[in-house]
């Protein structure tokens, strides 16, 4: 995947981060949850009569309904991606594991962990962002990638 560093736009990321943090706030502020995505989705599919599972149906239904509204806005950006598809499936494996270890994912500890102040979060948010420049560094510099 690349980036086209001159239509990076710091507006559009700046809203994008306001209403990722308005969306968890009155996700939190109407349920008592928090939105972490991973928890909610491994609720919504480990258990047919959780609680609250129409809230989190719906949060989960709403982050995929999103980017088509906006594509009829102002149409979705050309994302090239350029791994295979067994590297993605393995990335995709690596991630639901690494989740399930840190009990949560970027959502729920870099979001809302890090907006309570939690030093489990902070922790878990260095972790990720360290396997993933580590990750980059390796496949790209050491590996040739």
């Amino acid at each position: 995947m690349s980036l086209d560093w001159s239509a990076f736009s710091p507006v559009s990321a700046l809203l994008g981060g306001l209403l990722i943090g308005l969306g968890a706030s009155l996700f939190v502020l109407c349920n008592g949850r928090i939105a972490g995505i991973s928890g909610l989705l491994g609720s919504v599919l480990a258990k047919a009569q959780a609680e609250g599972l129409t809230e989190k149906a719906l949060f989960l239904l709403g982050i995929l309904v999103a980017p088509l509204l906006w594509s009829v806005l102002a149409g979705l950006p050309v994302v090239v991606i350029e791994a295979s598809w067994p590297v993605l499936l393995l990335a995709g494996l690596l991630v639901g594991l690494g989740t399930r270890y840190a009990s949560g994912c970027t959502s729920g500890h870099g979001v809302c962990g890090l907006a309570r102040l939690s030093w489990r979060s902070l922790v878990a948010t260095l972790s990720f962002m360290a396997a993933g420049l580590a990750t980059v560094y390796l496949l790209r510099h050491l590996a040739g990638g």
